[in-house]
């Protein structure tokens, strides 16, 4: 198996596997819940993305407004980098800050799960 190269425009194609966005949301969970931050996951698979985006959207609002500080913090722990959010706002014009980040949260830890996956094989 070669190491899948993940693109941010191309993130849909890894959200078919129930295995992988099962992994991915339960990432997403405990690494929030790390900062008192509670994200929930239904387990429809159809609308995993949409689902996890909009949660981490509304609390990452709520962070900019409230606690900067915290959310860098998180934005540290769960390893995304200021390069990676510079490119993802130029890929996703138009889109607002907080939207932006949710989505590079939701690219790192997808990272992490099929980094997991390839070199458990």
């Amino acid at each position: 198996m070669e190491f899948p190269a993940i693109e941010n425009k191309k993130i849909a194609t890894y959200f078919n596997k129930v295995e992988i966005i099962q992994a991915t949301a339960n990432q997403i969970m405990k690494d929030m819940a790390m900062f008192g931050i509670e994200i929930k996951y239904t387990g429809n698979m159809a609308t995993a993305y949409k689902e996890l985006h909009d949660q981490l959207t509304k609390q990452i609002d709520i962070l900019i407004d409230n606690s900067y500080s915290k959310l860098i913090s998180i934005l540290y722990r769960i390893d995304v980098s200021e390069k990676d959010l510079a490119q993802a706002k130029v890929d996703m014009e138009g889109y607002k800050h907080g939207e932006v980040i949710a989505h590079q949260i939701i690219v790192r830890e997808l990272k992490k799960v099929l980094t997991r996956m390839y070199y458990k094989q």
